[in-house]
């Protein structure tokens, strides 16, 4: 793996080592995650040493969530984040509250842009002690909104990028624990689910966009990647699978007998869904890293997008069924 070896570490130096390596991934998914995960680290890092306020006041876990929290980022990836710290004093409120807003600002320098939904250690929702979290799970599990059901979805990716590991699974399993108890937990999930883009037209052929930036594209990350990740996601959570990542979710659940058939090619098909978003490397922003141009695509390669849309949703249209019958 490549390191990041400099004098002094800052966030221009980051930067500047990110922009000059980043293409060697260009055929490496797993390496393009990692190269990821080692920026964010070093952010981290400076970010720390900006707040001139020593070490860390007590223990705590920085964590990803979305597609890089699923080890699915690309080229160009916004920001999703959140920290948990062991703590609950002023004292640990503060310093991480501050250490949040200096993240950020420091990732969004290195190049990964704010989220615009606000998932980021910056906002107090995802910046809280071990105990404000459990808290805060419990209050959106009880929640009869959307916006609740979709921040635990969010959750459920987490990743810890660096500090204590334990944390995150400890916090999954309050989620996993009270489905088990309030299985109807599990259909509420079903509302942020149902709806998703087929661009699978009653012919059989592929619909693109017809209009704009995008003419002749489709939208990989709500057409293809949405179908597969939500109900991949919403097994997991129901079988208390704590992995991350898609494809390690589809391996443990398709060692359960019960979804061998639901599951049926999914590892597969999704496995060729990241080696063409992989292929989105010539890209000028975060946009971009979701339209793949159809028209100029070979035969074989029109098939295969097809095969993928089409397998997507049918496991998130069973997932569904499945959840629905209570099964």
């Amino acid at each position: 793996m490549l390191l990041l070896n400099t004098g002094v570490l800052t966030y221009e130096s980051i930067k500047e080592w990110k922009e000059q390596n980043i293409s060697t991934f260009k055929n490496d998914l797993i390496g393009l995650n990692s190269f990821h995960d080692q920026i964010m680290r070093k952010v981290l890092k400076v970010a720390i040493e900006k707040l001139n306020k020593g070490e860390p006041p007590c223990d705590f876990s920085w964590f990803v969530t979305g597609s890089g929290g699923r080890f699915e980022q690309g080229f160009i990836s916004d920001q999703d984040h959140g920290m948990i710290y062991m703590e609950d004093s002023e004292e640990c409120h503060l310093y991480f509250k501050a250490l949040g807003e200096e993240l950020a600002d420091g990732l969004a320098f290195v190049g990964y842009p704010y989220c615009k939904g606000y998932i980021m250690s910056s906002n107090p929702l995802w910046c809280k002690s071990f105990q404000g979290w459990k808290e805060q799970l419990l209050a959106w599990m009880e929640s009869e909104s959307w916006g609740a059901i979709r921040y635990l979805q969010i959750f459920y990716d987490a990743r810890v990028i660096e500090g204590e590991e334990p944390y995150i699974k400890q916090l999954k399993t309050v989620i996993y624990d009270y489905q088990l108890e309030h299985p109807k937990l599990l259909k509420r999930f079903l509302a942020n689910i149902m709806h998703i883009k087929n661009i699978i037209g009653p012919l059989g052929q592929i619909l693109v966009e017809r209009y704009g930036t995008y003419q002749g594209c489709i939208d990989l990350k709500y057409s293809a990647f949405v179908p597969y990740v939500n109900a991949i996601r919403i097994l997991a959570i129901k079988e208390g699978i704590y992995e991350t990542s898609t494809l390690a979710r589809i391996s443990q659940l398709t060692q359960q007998k019960e979804y061998g058939q639901l599951l049926q090619n999914c590892e597969q098909n999704f496995e060729l869904l990241l080696k063409y978003r992989l292929s989105l490397y010539k890209v000028n922003d975060y946009s971009d890293t979701h339209y793949l141009r159809i028209a100029g695509l070979e035969k074989e390669k029109k098939k295969q997008i097809k095969q993928i849309l089409k397998t997507g949703v049918r496991i998130h249209d069973e997932v569904i069924e499945l959840i629905e019958k209570g099964c």
